[in-house]
């Protein structure tokens, strides 16, 4: 049958396409093809190197389309020979193949020569059965970008001068065709070989001796103070400027960058163009702006308009705090809320631009999580160039294996199929080459692309270490190494660019400048006016009680939700949901009390109908975790949930505000920094980031502490994000019962955030609606109880809508004689109802008041203390709460409340005792305890 194939020229005619399609079906099945062709694929497969991973297949069918083209000649040659040929021609084909996946593996990229490099055998042409006497036999080069045919010499040269010298590409794990012929076009065509005139390694040079120079200065101005310096790296700063250079040229107007420490004040000053006169100040601690905490140096951001060839570029260094990357996913929703503003949907005009450790980059999971956003709809921004300043050590000692259990520290981001360049930052053309080709590569295919800048650090981790300590070997070859700027002014001169003592002036020119607290040149652009920039003065030197109408007229109310319980025609509502858009009907037109669903509907459609923007995400938040939203609707005679799914609340009116809801990942700590910088640059939205059950935000808790509670008293950075909580003792156990209201509290000062407890679903429509319309940008906290959602004494009349604002103390109305109260109970959140009821059951209404306090920070002192002195004669004042006593309100607002206090007075307190856990796991101690707590709250002498 072999023979039959053979003499038949099956595999030398036109038939590649169908051999091609048979191969497939051999490598999903082999019992799917004939045998007889089984039997030709089984014996490729024993081919040597067949067994070669990731692309098994992929030589093989380049080898069939290549073989196909060739002409059919009148003499046959023996079968044999043909036989042989052909295996010669597919070992060519797999050579090139296992460059293309293997190749970086040998690529010259440690500046230190230390990288153990283990012998690729997949790369020796004999592995191939390729010998030392087919390098001038000419082969078909398969799809490699060049010749047709060429030397097997020549071929060889060529896959090592792209695939092995100072730049290493991985590509061949994205599965998208397009994207590797790309990569295989702009790096094979060209040799990964820059190719830059005179001047551009001029300015090169520049950028290198800038960042070298200033790192060195600071060392012996500021002696023993850390910096984390660029030192080893400082191809990073020539690859930025390339970057703000060339981006413009492809439509981009602002980049926003995110970084930890190593190399941030060489970033600041010589990408950004900070003054070094200010940077100096702040080593002096002599800051150039007065917050009410501050930083250190090296967490502060900074923000710029810099000229190039092709306009302005903004470029931003946003704010970070010692946790390393968690400012990443902050970056990102900081982008996505600009391309926003600007109405970018190609998300061209505004890019991230992420810079990370190498340990951190593969360690830390917020990065898993960040990566994980970046091509869903909610959060992509079009892609993010990262840069990882690769220096082999880690976070201080760490020895690469320890760090990570892959190969590189880059592998993480082959979970979105990002390509990967390789680069050793001892040669800033190659890092400046593949810096244009990550940009060209993100504009084209809206996607992450990561440069892994190989380098090393030149001192310890903050200049205060000594890194003999545990990397001698390492440091011996850093210390006899001469340099990147030298060794690239060196190369120049040996070029003819220019004359060594060129380069030594660049040198003298950086230090007196330096000397001065200036700048060389000029860099920024003083006086220029952004079109799409903020001008956050309205909300500066605000209060938290500023006065704002929240109300609705009735007849928006009935208009708006007209709309927002409206489906297309034919559309089907599941019975359930269209229960609820019945009873919303019902609730405007005033027949019934809103629902906390309905209220939330109401503040979210009435906001953008005025042109403000709404953007609420979490783990269940179109549905609602517990199914009380419904904003996004689902038909349920349609499959695909892009054709059977409607937001209402996207078409109330032509020129509404943005209405996005986003069912988000599962990742609570990248999901909340996002939304952090989201709501930072875009004060004039609601933005929402609802946790599935209150404790979630444990996951967040680094953005919870080193963002949201700080930003503003560390930065200055304004900030309105809303996050609702679920929370609310209901017998449901410790991990969904508190949203951990004691952590909050505990991080409230300075009026740096709101908390609030609504005990009425009418409350939630008016803090929703405040939150937006008064001039007040602060984190807004909702501890939302779970309970009240659907419970009917907690509903509001449609009256409480059409009047009224949020009442931060509600009152209590049950005593008919205030004079007679004896206890007045205070209390916060869903407790208050079971309050009432046992005051109730109990016929205390005249001896016991009950002063709801919905909003526990900023504490409404004047509020609290009015509605205490209408009970003159009460003696006892109690704080009553459902968590245990070490948790809750009640160690944090105690020395509030006893300040309120008469001279007569006692402050008692009922709760659940104090415990560990945040709430018990049996239901029956879970109702004992409450029972126990009202009782005590109910002892009040007759």
């Amino acid at each position: 049958m072999m023979q039959a194939m053979y003499s038949h020229s099956y595999l030398f005619g036109g038939n590649a396409p169908f051999i091609e399609e048979l191969y497939e079906q051999y490598l999903a099945d082999p019992n799917a093809v004939p045998v007889e062709w089984r039997d030709y694929f089984d014996k490729l497969a024993q081919a040597p190197g067949a067994a070669e991973r990731d692309v098994p297949h992929q030589p093989i069918q380049e080898s069939f389309v290549q073989l196909a083209k060739k002409p059919l000649t009148g003499q046959r040659v023996s079968t044999v020979a043909e036989w042989e040929s052909m295996q010669k021609q597919v070992g060519v084909l797999k050579l090139v193949s296992a460059y293309r996946v293997l190749g970086s593996r040998q690529a010259n990229l440690d500046p230190l020569k230390r990288m153990d490099q283990a012998t690729m055998a997949e790369l020796d042409p004999a592995f191939h059965g390729l010998s030392d006497a087919d390098m001038a036999v000419q082969f078909n080069v398969g799809s490699l970008v060049g010749p047709q045919k060429l030397p097997l010499s020549d071929i060889l040269a060529r896959l090592k001068q792209t695939y092995c010298g100072n730049i290493g590409l991985e590509y061949m794990h994205i599965t998208s065709s397009d994207e590797k012929h790309w990569i295989q076009q702009r790096f094979e065509g060209d040799l990964s070989t820059p190719r830059y005139d005179a001047e551009k390694k001029k300015r090169i040079l520049k950028q290198i001796t800038a960042a070298e120079t200033l790192e060195r200065y600071l060392h012996t101005k500021y002696v023993g103070q850390k910096r984390f310096s660029l030192e080893g790296g400082e191809s990073t700063i020539a690859a930025l400027d390339h970057l703000i250079q060339n981006a413009t040229s492809h439509g981009v107007e602002e980049l926003i960058i995110g970084m930890a420490h190593r190399g941030r004040l060489n970033v600041l000053v010589n990408t950004l163009g900070k003054q070094p006169r200010d940077l100096f100040a702040e080593f002096e601690g002599k800051p150039t702006m007065e917050l009410a905490s501050g930083d250190v140096k090296y967490h502060m951001g900074f923000s710029s308009d810099i000229p190039t060839p092709h306009g302005p570029m903004h470029v931003s260094l946003a704010f970070n705090p010692s946790h390393l990357e968690i400012v990443n996913p902050v970056v990102e929703g900081s982008v996505r809320a600009r391309q926003q503003r600007r109405k970018d949907a190609e998300r061209k005009t505004v890019i991230p631009v992420l810079l990370h450790g190498d340990s951190a980059f593969a360690g830390l999971g917020v990065n898993q999580g960040t990566f994980n956003l970046s091509q869903t709809r909610g959060y992509g921004t079009g892609g993010t160039i990262h840069i990882v300043i690769n220096n082999q050590v880690g976070f201080t000692t760490s020895d690469t294996r320890d760090m990570r259990s892959t190969l590189y520290c880059t592998d993480v981001a082959k979970m979105v199929e990002a390509p990967i360049f390789h680069v050793n930052g001892d040669d800033p053309e190659a890092v400046c080459y593949v810096m244009q080709a990550a940009l060209e590569y993100r504009m084209q295919f809206k996607k992450d692309v990561v440069i892994d800048l190989v380098c090393y650090r030149k001192l310890g981790h903050n200049e205060g270490d000594d890194p003999f300590l545990t990397q001698p070997m390492m440091y011996k070859k850093i210390a006899k190494h001469a340099g990147v700027r030298a060794m690239y002014a060196e190369r120049l001169v040996g070029e003819g660019i220019l004359k060594a003592e060129e380069a030594d002036s660049l040198i003298r020119a950086y230090r007196d400048a330096l000397d001065k607290g200036e700048h060389v040149e000029q860099t920024v652009l003083t006086n220029y006016r952004r079109e799409h920039a903020l001008d956050w003065s309205q909300y500066m030197g605000t209060h938290w009680a500023h006065p704002t109408e929240t109300c609705l007229p009735q007849a928006d109310i009935q208009r708006l939700t007209e709309k927002f319980t409206s489906v297309p025609e034919g559309f089907k509502l599941h019975p359930t949901v269209e229960k609820v858009m019945n009873a919303r009907r019902a609730m405007a037109a005033g027949e019934q009390n809103a629902d906390w669903g309905m209220a939330e509907t109401l503040a979210y459609a009435s906001l953008v109908t005025n042109g403000f923007g709404v953007r609420i995400s979490g783990e269940d938040s179109g549905r609602g975790t517990f199914s009380h939203r419904h904003a996004v609707v689902h038909d349920q005679n349609r499959e695909r949930w892009d054709q059977g799914a409607y937001v209402p609340l996207r078409n109330l009116s032509e020129n509404q505000g943005d209405f996005l809801v986003i069912d988000s990942i599962l990742n609570e700590e990248a999901v909340l920094a996002y939304e952090y910088g989201y709501a930072c640059s875009a004060p004039d939205q609601l933005v929402i980031w609802e946790a599935q059950f209150g404790d979630f935000a444990n996951g967040a808790q680094v953005a919870i502490d080193q963002f949201i509670s700080s930003g503003e008293t560390k930065w200055g950075r304004l900030c309105g994000l809303t996050s609702i909580l679920p929370h609310g003792y209901d017998g449901q156990g410790p991990e969904h019962s508190s949203a951990r209201l004691e952590r909050w509290l505990q991080l409230c000062a300075e009026h740096n955030m709101q908390i609030v407890m609504p005990s009425e679903a009418a409350q939630m429509f008016h803090v929703l609606r405040r939150q937006v319309l008064r001039p007040y940008r602060k984190p807004l906290v909702i501890f939302l109880s779970k309970r009240l959602l659907r419970y009917k004494d907690a509903m509001s009349p449609i009256e409480m809508f059409t009047s009224g604002s949020f009442r931060p103390v509600i009152g209590d109305s049950g005593s008919t004689d205030p004079k007679k109260v004896k206890r007045v109970v205070l209390c916060a959140g869903q407790v208050y109802y079971d309050l009432f009821n046992a005051r109730k059951e109990r016929a205390l209404e005249e001896d016991i008041a009950i002063v709801r306090v919905e909003q526990l920070y900023p504490f409404p002192t004047e509020q609290v203390a009015a509605e205490l002195a209408r009970f003159p004669n009460a003696k006892e004042v109690m704080w009553v709460q459902e968590e245990p006593r070490n948790q809750g309100a009640w160690y944090q607002i105690r020395h509030r409340l006893e300040g309120l206090l008469n001279a007569k007075q006692t402050l008692l307190f009922a709760g659940r005792p104090s415990s560990a856990s945040p709430a018990v796991g049996y239901m029956s101690k879970h109702v004992a305890q409450l029972k126990a707590f009202l009782e005590e709250a109910m002892s009040v002498s007759k």
